[in-house]
């Protein structure tokens, strides 16, 4: 006898919640910051977020409505990705309020715009991790039916890193669950964060010559 729930997505999902964001995730949040043609900053948190290419380094993030960032980096072709961790998490929090127009999310939120040093749109000083970006696709999804979707997928190409020195050990290798990045899980306010302590390691497997 089959024990799982089953439903179509097109029907609805007869749920007090839809499960779908729940089960993809933990999710890394994308902390976009950009700016429009006058050079007004924006910040905005989203959780359709992850990187999809080593070489060159292509991140991404789809936005659910033709939002600011959105704007702004079509009409700019740049970005940057700021690392949200567990200290600055309120005041990521904060730059997903709906402010009007050409406010700036970082004056709202307390939070610094450091230059960045290829792209015009600044970083969030106080992340300890910023990719400046270069558009390479923006993406209308469209649904298996070729539907447009009032979602679209931005894809950058990662063109500078700063890292804080703290999180990379004597080695050099990056410490992941040093910078305590958070992730967003499902329903409305559900986060998570990492630790050394949940880790395991997997070799890849080895097939016999």
């Amino acid at each position: 006898m089959d024990n799982h729930y089953f439903y179509e997505p097109s029907k609805g999902h007869g749920l007090a919640h839809d499960p779908l964001n729940a089960i993809i995730g933990p999710r890394p949040i994308g902390w976009i910051s950009s700016r429009d043609k006058t050079g007004a900053r924006n910040l905005a948190p989203y959780s359709f977020f992850n990187c999809f290419n080593y070489s060159p380094p292509i991140i991404g993030f789809a936005s659910v409505g033709y939002k600011d960032s959105l704007a702004n980096i079509i009409d700019s072709d740049e970005f940057v990705w700021n690392l949200t961790t567990r200290q600055l998490a309120e005041k990521m929090n904060l730059t997903s309020a709906n402010l009007p127009p050409n406010a700036d999310e970082f004056a709202f939120a307390g939070l610094t715009p450091t230059p960045s040093t290829i792209v015009a749109a600044d970083r969030v000083s106080e992340s300890p991790v910023n990719f400046e970006c270069k558009l390479s696709q923006c993406i209308q999804l469209q649904a298996a039916n070729g539907d447009k979707i009032d979602t679209w997928l931005v894809l950058g190409e990662v063109v500078a890193v700063h890292i804080a020195k703290h999180l990379l050990n004597s080695e050099g290798i990056y410490q992941t669950a040093l910078a305590e990045p958070i992730l967003r899980a499902g329903g409305p306010s559900a986060y998570y964060t990492i630790s050394d302590t949940l880790r395991f390691d997997l070799a890849r497997p080895k097939l016999p010559e």
